[in-house]
């Protein structure tokens, strides 16, 4: 990594130094300076044609000004975070403003300004503004000599090329603190992403009244447009192909370790995506019994089973969210096929009960069902099934929900209401997660010893429809037979 210009030249010698987040500037000669300044050429782009989801976007944020009328709301995408020294973590914008505006830019921020409203409706509407970085400027030397200017970091739209692109009026955000400042009347934010955003709003705003914003945006996107439909669609599969390349490659994997399968997935993500959309779990042998193993330096053993939890994160940062649970030697022993085969008729089930009108627990219900079946009657829980379901038993060795909703978060719109989400009704746009699973810790001297260290999980990303539920993910096979013979076809390419 290159490090930032330290000119030679004398230390007597008086030259303007630059304050930086992390540092002093050496100082420079007026030539280097003045040479630094010209010979640029112009390089501003014209007729820009809007963004694929410009519409959309317009579309929610009418939503969003009728919500909150004769108020100004604010929504900032967030700032870099410091990794370590002056290195940054990737940067990644809230998602409340890239739903908003379809803009990933550091340090952006969407204001909605509202408008007197005429007498005869009692509601002006608003005017949106997105707020970001000009292009670095060249005159002061900020685009050589800023670690964030452009030559160090690369080119920045122009406000008039974010504005065309966006289809929003775009300004200098340097000057937005200081007119948040001087604003009057009612104001809310979204909290949490960035700092200077909210002290230039701290008498202006209640905690409250702000929640009030974060529920309604997440509440906005429990039900998906056509354009959130098509990216999680393709965030799918992107995510079916890097499951494909990791079962190419398993051979390699058991020479070093789970590393080199979640190496494998990440690849397939930067390659046809913007990333993961979460951290992959890559978890053989009896890792897969811990839930969120993200750790993934484990060995990877002929006769073990491989969970793997990974999802494809769009260019738009929609992802996917799919879970397999392979044989690691292409062929299930009988105990592994047992357990998988009575995690894939939960999954069935809890498949089946996705549909327009159901209640949203209803597929939990049904999975959860399958498996308490199942466990009593492998003799781990005593029956009746429903006393147990009652008790709550099986979740000793369920664990987990079945299933959460899906779209730019990988667990969206966890800030609605239950009565929006959890204790609401499946209705068409929905797209949620399927994911039934039976984990057997090592350890746990409830079991038989052959069951211990065996975890498996199905998961596929499921589509509410007008008639019933499609299947985003249907390109993986599920059923045990079919898992075999697809990853048999896999190792011969």
């Amino acid at each position: 990594m290159a490090e930032e210009l330290v000119p030679e030249t004398p230390e007597t010698e008086e030259k303007p130094i630059k304050q930086r987040k992390n540092g002093l500037y050496p100082g420079v000669t007026d030539e280097l300076a003045e040479n630094m300044r010209s010979g640029w050429a112009d390089t501003e782009l014209q007729d820009l044609e809007p963004i694929a989801q410009a519409a959309h976007t317009a579309a929610r944020r009418a939503a969003l000004s009728a919500r909150f009328p004769g108020e100004r709301l604010v929504i900032p995408a967030g700032n870099l975070k410091t990794r370590s020294n002056d290195t940054e973590y990737t940067f990644r914008a809230s998602t409340e403003y890239t739903y908003l505006t379809g803009d990933q830019t550091q340090d952006g921020v969407l204001v909605l300004e509202p408008r007197p409203a005429p007498e005869s409706t009692g509601t002006g509407g608003h005017d949106a503004t997105i707020y970001l970085l000009p292009r670095s400027n060249r005159e002061n030397g900020e685009f050589w000599l800023d670690g964030q200017g452009e030559l160090w970091v690369g080119r920045r739209h122009s406000l008039g090329e974010a504005g065309q692109l966006l289809g929003i009026p775009a300004k200098d955000v340097r000057g937005l603190a200081a007119a948040l400042g001087d604003a009057t009347g009612p104001v809310r934010t979204v909290r949490g992403h960035d700092a200077a955003v909210e002290a230039a709003l701290t008498d202006k705003v209640t905690a409250e009244r702000d929640e009030e914003l974060r529920v309604y945006l997440s509440e906005a996107r429990v039900v998906k447009d056509a354009f959130e439909i098509g990216e999680l669609q393709k965030a799918v599969d992107s995510t079916v192909r890097g499951f494909e390349d990791v079962v190419k490659i398993l051979d390699k994997a058991e020479a070093t370790s789970e590393r080199y399968i979640e190496g494998t997935f990440f690849l397939r993500a930067r390659v046809e995506g913007n990333d993961i959309g979460y951290g992959s779990i890559c978890a053989a042998g009896p890792h897969a019994t811990t839930l969120h193993w993200v750790r993934n330096d484990g060995d990877v053993r002929r006769g073990d089973l491989l969970l793997l939890d990974a999802g494809v994160e769009t260019y738009t940062l929609y992802t996917a969210d799919v879970t397999r649970t392979l044989p690691i030697d292409g062929r299930y022993s009988e105990i592994q096929r047992k357990i998988y085969d009575a995690v894939y008729e939960a999954q069935e089930a809890g498949i089946a009960a996705v549909r327009p009108g159901a209640k949203y627990r209803d597929f939990h219900d049904a999975s959860q069902h399958v498996l308490a079946e199942k466990l009593v009657a492998w003799g781990l829980l005593e029956g009746p099934v429903e006393k147990a379901l009652e008790l709550g038993l099986q979740r000793r060795w369920t664990l987990h929900g079945t299933g959460h909703m899906l779209g730019l978060d990988v667990h969206d719109c966890a800030a609605a209401r239950r009565e929006a989400y959890a204790d609401g009704t499946l209705e068409p746009g929905m797209c949620l997660t399927v994911e039934p699973g039976l984990y057997f810790q090592a350890d746990d001297l409830t079991v038989p010893e052959e069951y211990r260290g065996i975890g498996v999980r199905i998961e596929d990303d499921i589509l509410v429809t007008e008639d019933g539920n499609r299947n985003l993910s249907a390109g993986l096979p599920r059923r045990s037979d079919e898992v075999e013979a697809w990853m048999a076809a896999l190792r011969q390419v």
